[in-house]
């Protein structure tokens, strides 16, 4: 028994060094990911327009929970180091890009949010909770300790904190659903639909990328692909086209070419986020509502099921002929005389009882 008892005691703190290990490097894979494209670049950090890692981290902690912190703080240490050598002002940015995703955790949880985003509350909170709201913080310490620290001028404050908080949140809404789907899928893929999947695909890998690098702005020609994905498959669909878009929107917008070609770097950063917020917005709402519609018919179906099942058997218990009462007994508390004998044992003579 205590032999066991030693083995479990070694092996909480062997899962939990290799789930921060593991958080650690998921964070720094997609911090890399997302250095690739850059709209700007602040004295210790690089500005982004999609910070991908924000995403795995308010993900990693929907999953897992708190105890997951540490290695969200290491994920941005090895990001921050991989990008300039340490410095003062790094601390801003390992407390506000570890505060945010445990602040959007904690938030989420306190109004009931549940992974599935099978509710359009759970949408709204995502967006106004976990991202909009959340990655405030990260923007505001990042950004203002660069200005305390003299690597930031107060002038150029405004802008740095714009897209952070804009890419920090953009990380969120578009990298947090997919990976939660991610987490979530169980069983088998459903294959029933597989013709429709890939000519959905097929019609996405073709519009997309010619919208994208065309310069006659036909960036709305993605959203009747995303409508059709999110009513026919759900979150998956819509967010998968809503993330391929998004990152080749951001690839045209980092190049200035298709339809940012014009723009100066202020316009193309305002078009591309627009574009990249609605996208997302219009993705995870949408296919929030269309779920949680398709689980409240689904519902009242069950319930009529049941009450049809219901009236079926009070039917038949209706039409069937119906049982002799059985006769008390002296038991049941009434006169014994009364039910001694039958009816013909009362006198023929005189008066009639009653």
């Amino acid at each position: 028994m205590s032999a066991v008892v030693g083995t479990q005691h070694l092996r909480r703190p062997a899962v939990f060094a290799l789930q921060t290990l593991t958080v650690a490097a998921c964070y720094f894979a997609a911090g890399r990911l997302g250095l690739l494209r850059e709209l700007g670049e602040g004295a210790m950090v690089t500005l982004s327009p999609i910070w991908p890692p924000t995403g795995v981290a308010v993900a990693c902690l929907l999953r897992y929970g708190l105890r997951v912190w540490l290695g969200i703080t290491l994920g941005v240490l090895f990001v921050v180091m991989s990008i300039a050598a340490p410095q003062p002002a790094v601390i801003g940015t390992l407390v506000g890009n570890t505060v945010a995703p445990v602040c959007a955790y904690l938030m989420l949880r306190r109004v009931g949010f549940r992974t599935s985003l099978a509710r359009l509350r759970d949408g709204l909170a995502l967006v106004f909770l976990g991202a909009l709201g959340a990655m405030l913080i990260s923007a505001t310490a990042g950004a203002g300790l660069l200005v305390l620290t003299g690597k930031l001028t107060a002038d150029g404050f405004w802008p740095v904190w714009l897209v952070w908080w804009v890419g920090d949140a953009m990380g969120v809404l578009l990298v947090t659903p997919v990976l939660l789907l991610a987490f979530g899928a169980r069983g088998p893929l459903d294959l029933s639909r597989w013709k429709e999947a890939a000519g959905l695909t097929l019609a996405t890998c073709a519009v997309v990328p010619a919208a994208a690098r065309s310069e006659l702005g036909l960036l709305f020609l993605i959203y009747p692909l995303l409508i059709w994905a999110a009513l026919r498959f759900l979150l998956a669909g819509s967010m998968l086209c809503a993330l391929l878009a998004s990152v080749m929107a951001t690839v045209e917008a980092t190049d200035h070419a298709g339809p940012f070609i014009h723009l100066s770097a202020v316009e193309g950063m305002i078009k591309l986020q627009a574009f990249n917020g609605s996208l997302a917005l219009t993705a995870l709402l949408l296919s929030a509502v269309i779920t949680e519609q398709r689980n409240t018919r689904q519902s009242v179906e069950r319930a009529c099921d049941e009450l049809m099942e219901v009236l079926g058997h009070l039917t038949a218990g209706e039409s069937a002929p119906p049982r002799p009462l059985p006769v008390a007994g002296p038991a049941a508390g009434t006169d014994p005389q009364f039910h001694k004998g039958s009816i013909t044992d009362w006198p023929t003579s005189g008066r009639s009882p009653g």
